[in-house]
């Protein structure tokens, strides 16, 4: 292997790369915590009760015919993942946004 093959840790303080991590360390806030149970279950609630709401509005017409524990079913069937996976990761976001926003 020849010497150009490494790269001197001399040269890196002076590269203005944005891969730098003294740079990425100073300019990003703290890392906000993990939500309280109230918090958590706050948000919980604001991606549940409106995604439930649509899910029954729109799929009336086809779960009407459906017993009630088929219908509930379905409706946590197309709702966990749309609350798990689209909207929490979303609340967790803003969350930490505003908390950030707050202790700037």
């Amino acid at each position: 292997m020849s010497n150009a093959d490494f790269t001197d840790p001399a040269d890196l303080s002076t590269s203005p790369t944005s891969g730098d991590l003294r740079t990425a360390h100073a300019v990003s806030p703290a890392p906000v915590g993990p939500p309280t149970t109230h918090q958590l279950a706050l948000m919980i609630w604001i991606a549940v009760f409106p995604t439930l709401m649509v899910l029954n509005l729109t799929l009336a017409p086809w779960l009407a015919n459906l017993g009630p524990v088929l219908r509930t079913f379905v409706l946590a069937t197309v709702a966990v993942p749309i609350v798990i996976y689209g909207l929490m990761p979303r609340l967790h976001r803003i969350r930490a946004r505003i908390l950030t926003r707050r202790a700037v």
